[in-house]
């Protein structure tokens, strides 16, 4: 393997004592890391520690927020009430903001997926939906009950956008495992694609060299243009 890999910083999913561990633990899957590695990335797991940020930051070339069975807590982008599917992570949210806000702000390469898209919109200054089905009349189902590894409905990508300048096209097939979505633009941020029922599929931000979200999963490497935002992403983190 070349040394010349660029370190890609990939966030992890937390879990209390049980199952996998008799104590806390840590999770990835797997398919995060070999995917960046195929990119020709070193993918490397960041703990969640907010007070090194920094550190961490300081060591990486790019970073990868992840997704997970958990949502942004909304008093973050302005709402004090919280419906009643919402599940946080505090101490995981706590630490992605820092890794994200400290990123933006040396202009590191950032990639978020699903949730990670969710917590960067919000460091953008977007707001979300809360609960797609109980927001937007005769939505799609986004939380797909065929298996993640499938396509669960297409995606319309904005020309112009920098997801668009990746990908090559104005349409991918993508799976789907949310709830929730990014409610509009912001200031910090611009729409890059949508879904057929007009629910946001990702954000990106114009002030920044490479700031790219995706509410899909494109670490399964669903559609060919999946993996062209990975080596996309590696291409920046050379740069």
């Amino acid at each position: 393997m070349s040394l010349s890999r660029r370190m890609i910083g990939v966030t992890l999913d937390a879990e209390p004592a049980g199952g996998y561990s008799a104590y806390p633990w840590y999770a990835m899957r797997a398919n995060y890391a070999t995917a960046i590695v195929a990119a020709g990335g070193l993918a490397v797991a960041l703990p969640h520690v907010p007070d090194l940020a920094a550190a961490y930051l300081d060591r990486i070339d790019a970073l990868v927020v992840t997704g997970g069975a958990f949502d942004v807590d909304p008093a973050l982008y302005g709402e004090p009430d919280r419906h009643a599917t919402v599940t946080l992570k505090p101490g995981r949210t706590d630490a992605e903001l820092a890794l994200v806000r400290g990123a933006l702000d040396r202009d590191l390469p950032v990639l978020g997926i699903c949730g990670g898209q969710q917590l960067l919109a919000v460091a953008l200054g977007c707001a979300l939906i809360q609960h797609i089905p109980d927001a937007i009349a005769g939505a799609l189902e986004h939380e797909q009950t065929t298996p993640r590894h499938l396509p669960g409905h297409d995606i319309t990508i904005v020309p112009g956008t920098l997801l668009h300048r990746i990908v090559g096209v104005e349409r991918m097939a993508v799976n789907s495992a949310h709830h929730q979505a990014v409610r509009g633009a912001a200031p910090g941020a611009v729409i890059n694609a949508h879904a057929p029922d007009g629910v946001i599929e990702g954000v990106e931000s114009p002030h920044h060299r490479f700031c790219l979200g995706v509410q899909w999963h494109p670490e399964f490497l669903i559609d060919p243009g999946d993996g062209r935002i990975f080596a996309a992403l590696i291409a920046a983190a050379g740069g």
